[in-house]
């Protein structure tokens, strides 16, 4: 996985700053061409790059409408075992209509979960990998009470 955070680093007599962001995060899956299908044709997400380099490596590379981090998974890619990603979190305009999306395309969602943080809607892929959609609260209306 390759990542980036944003800090600042002192040297004597100057300052550097950093700027690091998350840019790929690996889905370890069982059936690469389900994983696809399932992401791409069913979620929405863009299919970036599909590189079978050999028999033991194949990369598939998907990024989530708007988003500057991807996800990968394919062949030769990761040890973890398929469906133990749990948790990937995707920031969303409305929770209401991203359930629905996923509800349209066949996508099992949990139905709208409303919090004082947010809220939130929850779904697995095929194998097991688990992902929240949240829609963040109006903090202008918050910081006014």
């Amino acid at each position: 996985m390759w990542f980036y955070a944003s800090f600042i680093i002192e040297i004597p007599e100057r300052t550097i700053p950093m700027d690091w962001k998350i840019e790929l995060v690996s889905v370890p899956v069982s059936d690469v061409d389900r994983a696809k299908t399932f992401y791409v044709d069913q979620v929405g997400f863009i299919a970036d790059h599909d590189q079978v380099v050999s028999d033991d490596l194949r990369f598939v590379q998907l990024t989530p409408p708007g988003s500057a981090c991807s996800i990968c998974f394919g062949v030769g890619l990761t040890e973890m075992e398929p469906g133990s990603q749990k948790g990937i979190q995707i920031v969303i305009p409305n929770a209401d209509e991203a359930r629905q999306h996923l509800l349209d395309n066949g996508v099992q969602a949990s139905d709208v979960d409303e919090q004082s943080w947010g809220r939130f809607v929850y779904f697995a892929d095929p194998d097991g990998n688990t992902w929240a959609l949240q829609e963040l609260p109006d903090y202008s209306k918050m910081n006014q009470q």
